[in-house]
């Protein structure tokens, strides 16, 4: 079976897939008289998902959806023993962008929603989302697009206007159009405040990173930052170009100290994608009003998170599975998710739609948000390919970064994060 071994090579117990298996044989009569189906649908993170699970079956009463979310590293480690093992996986499951080549090694283990219908509804969603959920020959489909992370310059307006540079988000941008001038502004903005630009060296490195179509790995399986002009080092070095110039903070994303940061206005400027606007929203009551969302610069153009919906082979009702898919990730449900939740939409119609183009932020000093990062996930050219060992390679570079900041020379560090990375690839 293709590519099985390297499943089973994880070392995880099947007992757990069988410990987070539902029964997916459990159908019934339903009140009409026809099949009950039962559908367990496996997601991960908050979402809106298990109140349109509840509109689904008001509307379709034979169809009874078991839904469950956990945190994202636990369903995916689940969904992924559970595959291994062969036994135990749900009839409906989220992939996350960045874990989504791995499971791509297990084809066999999804149904092609290219046999279920996908292709009628492939022209509602961006094209790069799309192609990302395909296989590399473009005739396996393996999940239909949910959320999308467009990323966007988050700005505090008090520091910005301290430091005598424009607060209105179009102004912004036109100012802040390049990596030359995003510099230039925070060297601009650490002179006159006193506060680095940018939270983190993982900011300042994603910059660039986040926007390459190739990172890491190409998709033989080759390592690529040791070739000259590969992307990572491009970025690395940007990174260090921008820290040297003192405008980088020290902060660690997550951290207390970085959600205090966000709050109180610790440093100016965050490149995020669009989920970062609720988090910020629920976490950062001393900052209502502070913040605004612009464009960034073409050459960080980027996508940075998002999701799919995937069948499982596993399935005894994959046609069932499909045409609640097909219906949760609808142009008008992403709308009701972005509502509820913030799940920025990968439907392209959800963009010209009253609700979405009027949709005010409070946070955001009542800044419609929502088109900023409509025109971000338009302005972004192509899938980007990340590959099976993408988190461990960028922790290798990411533990270089932190090294230069405490001190470290960056060509000796980047030689070293090379060198643990070509390792971590042989084992």
């Amino acid at each position: 079976m293709r590519n099985m071994k390297k499943l089973m090579g994880i070392g995880m117990s099947s007992m757990l897939a069988l410990s987070l298996a539902a029964c997916n044989g459990n159908d019934e009569a339903g009140s009409d008289g026809g099949e009950k189906v039962t559908l367990d649908f496996w997601a991960f993170g908050a979402t809106n998902y298990e109140e349109l699970v509840e509109e689904y079956e008001a509307e379709n009463p034979n169809v009874d959806i078991k839904f469950r979310t956990t945190e994202t590293e636990e369903h995916h480690n689940g969904l992924f023993t559970a595959l291994a093992a062969g036994n135990g996986a749900p009839d409906i499951a989220a992939l996350e962008v960045d874990q989504l080549d791995k499971f791509k090694e297990a084809q066999d283990r999804f149904e092609n929603l290219y046999d279920l219908g996908a292709k009628d509804v492939q022209d509602q969603y961006l094209e790069w989302k799309w192609n990302t959920g395909e296989d590399q020959s473009g005739d396996f489909l393996y999940g239909l697009p949910t959320d999308i992370g467009p990323k966007a310059l988050y700005y505090r307006v008090d520091l910005f206007e301290e430091a005598g540079l424009p607060t209105d988000p179009e102004e912004v941008s036109a100012l802040i159009n390049s990596p030359e001038a995003f510099k230039e502004a925070g060297i601009k903005l650490k002179e006159a405040t006193g506060k680095p630009f940018v939270d983190s060296m993982e900011m300042a490195y994603r910059a660039y990173i986040d926007a390459s179509p190739e990172t890491y790995l190409n998709p033989e399986g080759e390592l690529l930052i040791e070739e000259s002009g590969n992307a990572a080092k491009k970025a690395y070095d940007y990174a260090v170009e921008l820290y040297e110039a003192g405008i980088v903070g020290k902060l660690d994303m997550w951290t207390p100290e970085w959600a205090n940061g966000v709050n109180t206005g610790e440093f100016a400027a965050e490149l995020g994608a669009g989920w970062l606007k609720g988090w910020m929203e629920g976490n950062a009551p001393d900052a209502v009003g502070k913040w605004r969302v612009a464009t960034l610069p073409t050459e960080f153009a980027a996508n940075w998170g998002g999701s799919y919906i995937s069948i499982p082979s596993e399935t005894d009702h994959p046609q069932e599975a499909y045409d609640f898919v097909e219906w949760l990730v609808s142009p008008e449900n992403q709308l009701k998710s972005f509502q509820s939740k913030g799940l920025f939409p990968s439907a392209t119609s959800v963009y010209d739609m009253e609700e979405f183009k009027t949709n005010e932020d409070e946070f955001f000093g009542g800044q419609v948000t929502s088109t900023v990062f409509a025109q971000a996930a338009q302005d972004i050219e192509g899938s980007v390919f990340k590959g099976v060992k993408y988190f461990p390679v960028q922790q290798e570079i990411m533990n270089a970064l932190d090294n230069v900041r405490n001190g470290g020379d960056p060509e000796e560090e980047w030689q070293a994060a090379v060198k643990r990375a070509k390792d971590l690839m042989s084992r």
